[in-house]
């Protein structure tokens, strides 16, 4: 008897083993797109990437990270080794037989060695010229400089991105509640193309206007509207800018990035000089500040840059 019951103990363990090994659940698209999108989140806001482009790749290249490669090599972008790898390597039959994958010690490192393989890649400049919210012609240019060989890889991602609604998150300004703690390498902050090199600050993409740029030459540039260049810069009509300004192509932010509270008013600097400074909307530096006037500072203040801790200032009436 105790051998028969010890027979039957070892054939309901050994069937549990079985059943955990091979039904282990796999993630669906929506818990892979929730689990990643932080980070997805993140990395946009530092290289111009769409969110939308960064997950809808993630979860077509990786099958929702449940893909053999994304298991066993963690990657999620299905990157090949290439002549300038020097990693560890995966290989799988893919156009063709045993092909040489990049493997990552996380899934972390796999998303950033992916937005560091587009913007440092001369084949993908021209895709950061694209508004980051374009998330079609992301897409397209994606497939017309090769990153796949499918043929109907651009629509694929658009279907993704639009059946998810991934385009909701390319509209976000404000970084993710947690954001996770993987550091960029210095070549992720800025982006030369041709002669003229695209940084970020706050978030928001720059250029530094050269000697002879004023703005119909950079809205030309650039593909914008003069208009719009003076409103991501609060300038007024008939500013003109001059060689070292920043000059921001997107609009700024209604904060400082998290870190810089505040800033102490140096000799020679100007509120706008300060919005510039730390790309925050000048209408918002005022609120936070209580300040009507630009010119209502002084060597010394104290400018809050991310809340308002101000009291409201009055003046005497002559």
């Amino acid at each position: 008897m105790t051998v028969i019951l010890f027979i039957v103990i070892i054939f309901f363990s050994y069937s549990f083993f079985l059943n955990s090994a091979f039904s282990q659940k796999k993630l669906t698209r929506e818990e892979y797109i929730n689990r990643y999108k932080d980070l997805a989140i993140k990395i946009s806001k530092q290289t111009g990437i769409p969110v939308s482009i960064i997950l809808a790749q993630a979860c077509l290249e990786s099958d929702n990270g449940n893909s053999l490669l994304a298991t066993k090599a963690n990657n999620h972008f299905g990157i090949k080794c290439g002549k300038n790898w020097s990693g560890e390597k995966f290989f799988k039959d893919d156009d063709e037989k045993n092909e040489c994958f990049r493997k990552y010690s996380s899934i972390e490192e796999s998303y950033y060695d992916y937005a560091n393989y587009l913007k440092n890649s001369s084949r993908y400049k021209e895709l950061f010229l694209y508004d980051s919210k374009d998330y079609s012609s992301w897409a397209k240019g994606l497939k017309e400089k090769g990153y796949a060989t499918n043929p109907n890889y651009a629509n694929l991602l658009i279907k993704i991105i639009e059946e998810n609604e991934l385009y909701k998150y390319d509209q976000l300004f404000c970084p993710p509640d947690k954001p996770l703690d993987v550091k960029l390498e210095k070549n992720y902050e800025s982006l030369s193309i041709e002669n003229r090199e695209i940084k970020y600050n706050n978030g928001v993409k720059y250029i530094i206007a050269k000697d002879g740029d004023n703005l119909e030459t950079i809205a030309k540039e650039f593909n914008s509207a003069v208009w719009l260049l003076r409103w991501y810069n609060d300038l007024i009509k008939n500013k003109d800018i001059k060689d070292g300004d920043i000059i921001y192509l997107e609009i700024k932010k209604n904060k400082a990035e998290k870190g810089k509270e505040i800033h102490i008013v140096q000799p020679g600097e100007t509120l706008h000089f300060i919005s510039q400074l730390y790309a925050v909307k000048l209408k918002k530096l005022k609120k936070m500040n209580c300040i009507n006037d630009e010119n209502d500072i002084k060597v010394g203040d104290t400018l809050y840059l991310r809340s308002k801790k101000c009291k409201i200032r009055y003046y005497a009436i002559n």
